[in-house]
Formats: structure tokens, sequence, C-alpha cells
């Protein structure tokens, strides 16, 4: 095996290293400096809100997000089913309880119809899951959430540079919350962003991931030696200078980085859309797919497990999709979403990300099919 087709690769270089170095030279590099302020405001720029804030991954943003809307124990939060489990964990974290809903079974986002029918007298929110980048229904959400008095949270960790009816992702809800992860389309390695229009929460929301004080920025602004109370409980959820350094130089190249990878995933859809047992993604008409992941459903004929490890004996990296949340033994669902439980038996990601060379594409599609077919013939 001459080389491995990596599954995600971030796409980093000089320019990253330049505006690290200059980080180093100013001697902050510690959170909710003044890279991260300039990170900040240039990210809110490009989600298109009010407000944005560093931290210190989509997690802690959940968190946040949550804990600002009012969240507390006894509550209910629907959530999209077909996610990584951060999204369940966050309603979790505040005592409150996640209510898994299905999944539209083309593009894989919250079903509004499901979203309806599982709205209680102790709901309060609603978390739409942006499948790998793709948005969800968030007109048909919102007037959901208006009606019966809810909030509406964007789960949009894998969606920068996506957009739903010519919207970007972020500003689709009162709260979106972003991932910068080694595998997301643009990263500092790790890190994340809580965005909105309105300015309380956003106020909040920057006292609590300081521990429930104005942060030392801030307080070196002022005309007073200041000496912070601690009135409220908060959190250390903080992104370095550094890696917000690394965030600025990044979203310098998310337009390249975009166009590179819808080419990578225009060349799959040709290479393998006349194929019987595999199924390429879709994407919306009114939407853009930032293509964060491409996940392909494979026939229920097919083993998925037995393609995947012959995928990579063969120097091909991949993995499973993401998770069917309800089915995880920690939440103790006991109500069915057979959508989001089939993709979950049947996705398997295959190489996305914008260092993908042509004839390196070209060999993942080949080297897939040929798996697939083999296996399918010795059944």
């Amino acid at each position: 095996m001459s080389e491995v087709i990596a599954l995600g690769q971030p796409t980093v270089g000089e320019a990253e290293l330049a505006a690290i170095a200059e980080v180093f030279a100013s001697g902050w590099l510690a959170g909710s400096g003044p890279t991260s302020r300039r990170f900040e405001e240039r990210f809110a720029a490009a989600v298109g809100t009010r407000h944005a804030l560093a931290t210190s991954n989509c997690g802690s943003a959940l968190h946040l997000a949550l804990l600002t809307l009012g969240v507390k124990p006894g509550d209910e939060v629907i959530v999209g089913d077909y996610t990584f489990p951060a999204t369940g964990h966050s309603v979790m974290w505040t005592g409150a309880t996640p209510v898994f809903a299905d999944v539209r079974p083309d593009i894989w986002t919250v079903d509004p119809a499901a979203v309806e029918a599982a709205v209680t007298a102790r709901t309060v929110g609603i978390i739409a899951v942006d499948a790998f980048g793709q948005p969800a229904d968030y007109d048909e959400l919102r007037a959901i959430a208006d009606k019966h008095g809810l909030f509406l949270v964007e789960d949009a960790a894998c969606s920068a540079g996506a957009t739903y009816k010519g919207r970007p992702a972020g500003s689709l809800a009162d709260v979106a919350t972003f991932s910068f992860h080694g595998r997301k389309g643009i990263t500092a390695g790790e890190g994340g962003a809580y965005v909105t229009d309105r300015d309380d929460l956003a106020a909040h929301a920057r006292k609590l991931h300081t521990y429930g004080v104005e942060g030392a920025l801030t307080r070196a602004e002022l005309s007073h030696l200041p000496i912070p109370t601690f009135t409220e409980l908060g959190y250390n959820y903080r992104l370095s200078d550094v890696a917000a350094a690394i965030m600025i130089a990044q979203l310098d190249r998310l337009p390249d980085l975009l166009a590179t990878k819808r080419a990578v995933a225009a060349r799959y859809g040709e290479l393998l859309k006349d194929h019987e047992l595999i199924t390429a993604p879709y994407e919306a008409p009114d939407r853009e797919h930032p293509w964060q992941s491409y996940v392909v459903t494979l026939d229920a004929r097919v083993d998925r497990g037995a393609v995947a490890l012959e995928l990579r004996q063969r120097g091909v990296q991949c993995t499973f999709g993401t998770y069917a949340s309800h089915v995880q033994p920690l939440y103790g669902q006991t109500d069915p979403c057979p959508v989001s439980a089939d993709l979950f038996a049947r996705h398997l990601a295959i190489p996305m990300h914008a260092n993908l060379t042509e004839a390196q594409v070209e060999t993942v599609a080949a080297t897939l099919t040929d798996v697939v077919d083999t296996l399918a013939t010795r059944r």
C-alpha cells in the first residue's frame, strides 16, 4: 500500500504560522484577548450576526446557548436525532431532558413534522442540527417555535460557509454554535463559537464563559482597578488567542476551501451516480452545502463493516456517518426514530477535504465501487 488517502485533513500552512507568530510577539496568548476579539468581529460578519463569542469547542457553545436561553432541570428540549452526542449532552448538562426527533431521509436534518409531534407542556426549545453542514428547515422550524413559544438553536458545528435560502448558516436561529475541530471546514484543531443577534444573550454568554465575570481585556480597558465579584456560576469556555489567530487565517481561506470541496463533491457525484448499491448525498436546491463530510448510503444488502475494513486495507480511510442518538443507552429514550436508525446503520463517510487531488478522488470512488461490487458478489 503506497498511499493512504486521509478521511479528513486540515488546510494549514504559512499563513497560520505567521498568525501564531504575531500572537507570540504580542505577549497575550490566553483566551478572550485582542486576537480573540478580532476573530469574533470577523466571524460575526461572516455568518451575518451581531455577536460572536469564541469558545473552547462547540459543546461548550451549546451549553452556553442553553444556559443563556434559561433551560433548567425539568425542561425538555427537542433535538434532531442524527447527530454527534454533544448535542444531547449539552441538554443534559443543564439538568434538562433531550427528546430526540426523527430526521428527513434525504438531507438527514430534523423532520419538522417529528418536531411538532414531540412538543409537550415541558418543551422549552428546539435544537436543529445541520447534518454534515447542510442546514435544516429553518423556516418551518421557526414557525413551530413561534407557535409554541419555544426557542430555536442551530447546531452549526459543521456548517461554516453553508447557506439556507441565501442566508448564511449561523443567522438562522436565536443562537447558533460552530465547531473548529480538526475535521471541520475551518479549524484551529479545537475550538468553537456562539453567535446571536441578541445583545442580552451575547452579554450573558460572555460573562458565563469566563467564570461568571468580565474578561481581563474588558477590565484592562477601564479607568480604575476593577475587583470582580462572582454572583453567578460560570465556566472556563474561552478559546486561546493562539487558536483565534489560526481561525482568522482560516476565515481568509474559507471561500477557496468551499470552492474546492464543492468541486470534490461534484466529482464524487459523477463517479458514483450510476451505482446500484451506493447512493450519493443529496444537496437541497435552496441550500449551499459546505461538504464538511461526504457520506454515502450503502444498500441494506451491503455489509458496511466489511466494506470499511477492505477500504482501509486498500489505503482509503473511512468511518460511519454519525450517531442515531436515541439508541445510545445514556439517554434512555424508548421512542423510535426509524429514519435516523437506518442512516446510522448504512452511512459511510469517505475522504473529503480541500487537499484531495483529482486522482485521489477518482481512486477513492473506484476503490469504493470495486469493494462494494466484490463483496456483493460474494453474498
